[in-house]
């Protein structure tokens, strides 16, 4: 029979976006440039400097109150101190306005605003605005629909090595959306994305392995790409993983992990996980069930795609129960 009777992916779950924000860029940037951590000598210095109209300081202090490194947390100072480090030509400081204005922190939600200011950054070459200002042309939020400019933004922020704008570029040409479907070109993207570590796209280059699209059908690359999500602590990806196991396809059969990446993908918040430990506790001995726990238990634990400031859209694909 063949193989692809198995896909695991509906109709359905092909079109499913998902959105994740991350401040990394930004963070590191402000984290070298002495902005995490901050001593009060230090802030007495960076508040001395942004008053006296240093852009750069008028960033970090702005960055400070934002994510309440060494001050308390004021969306509304952050915001201040944002447009005039933007006035003073900072792209960093377009971005965080952008963010603000798009999720309504310290302002009022205003996607127009949002897009002048992702804008703004974008055509200064700030990686993570381009790839956020890809998702309001890709969303319609600010701006008319377009699909052509979404991809031409992904592209650019992913070809400055933005994770997220890999992945989205990925989904448009998985989909063949703003651009000529294009299974290999997706995978290679998914890929790019994967090899640096995010998890969405290390599930959905997995799913590609797993399916044979755009890649040769590779169950043990599958199995490669798939652990290293789950590792993350990715509930999706622990699912899936605890599938393979299930199945033995990539890696060996064993009912004992299988459960425990259930177990974990539960706790991780994937409901689908519980109903697949019912069906396995059927065919398993209490023993094995009592292992499969503890090394749930011994996992490092759980969490969700880091959240931040980049939005990445997924192909949404899910390993199929048979």
């Amino acid at each position: 029979m063949n193989s692809r009777v198995l896909f695991p992916v509906t109709l359905m779950a092909v079109v499913w976006f998902c959105s994740f924000r991350s401040m990394a860029q930004d963070q590191a940037g402000a984290r070298s440039a002495g902005g995490e951590g901050t001593r009060p000598s230090d802030l007495y210095s960076l508040q001395q400097k942004a008053q006296a109209g240093d852009a750069k300081a008028e960033y970090l202090l702005g960055w400070s109150y934002m994510t309440a490194a060494g001050v308390s947390q004021d969306y509304q100072e952050a915001a201040t101190w944002y447009r005039k480090a933007a006035a003073g030509g900072s792209a960093a400081a377009e971005f965080g306005l952008g963010y603000l204005y798009e999720h309504g922190k310290g302002v009022r939600r205003d996607y127009r605003q949002a897009v002048t200011h992702y804008t703004a950054a974008a055509q200064q070459g700030h990686a993570t605005a381009e790839n956020n200002l890809g998702s309001m042309y890709a969303h319609g939020q600010g701006v008319r629909r377009n699909l052509v400019e979404a991809v031409r933004w992904y592209r650019a922020a992913a070809d400055h090595g933005e994770v997220s704008a890999q992945c989205n570029l990925a989904s448009l040409y998985f989909r063949g959306s703003g651009v000529g479907r294009d299974y290999r070109e997706a995978a290679s993207w998914f890929r790019a994305a994967a090899e640096r570590g995010h998890p969405p796209a290390q599930e959905d280059l997995a799913w590609m392995y797993y399916t044979g699209t755009g890649v040769t059908l590779d169950y043990s690359e599958a199995a490669k790409w798939v652990q290293k999500a789950a590792e993350q602590g990715y509930a999706r990806a622990q699912i899936d993983l605890g599938h393979l196991y299930e199945q033995g396809k990539g890696v060996p059969l064993d009912y004992v992990s299988a459960y425990a990446w259930y177990k974990l993908a539960l706790a991780g918040g994937d409901e689908r996980a519980r109903a697949r430990m019912k069906s396995l506790s059927h065919v398993m001995t209490q023993e094995q069930i009592s292992e499969a726990t503890v090394r749930a238990a011994q996992f490092p634990g759980s969490r969700s795609p880091r959240e931040g400031m980049s939005n990445s859209n997924g192909i949404g694909s899910s390993f199929e129960w048979r």
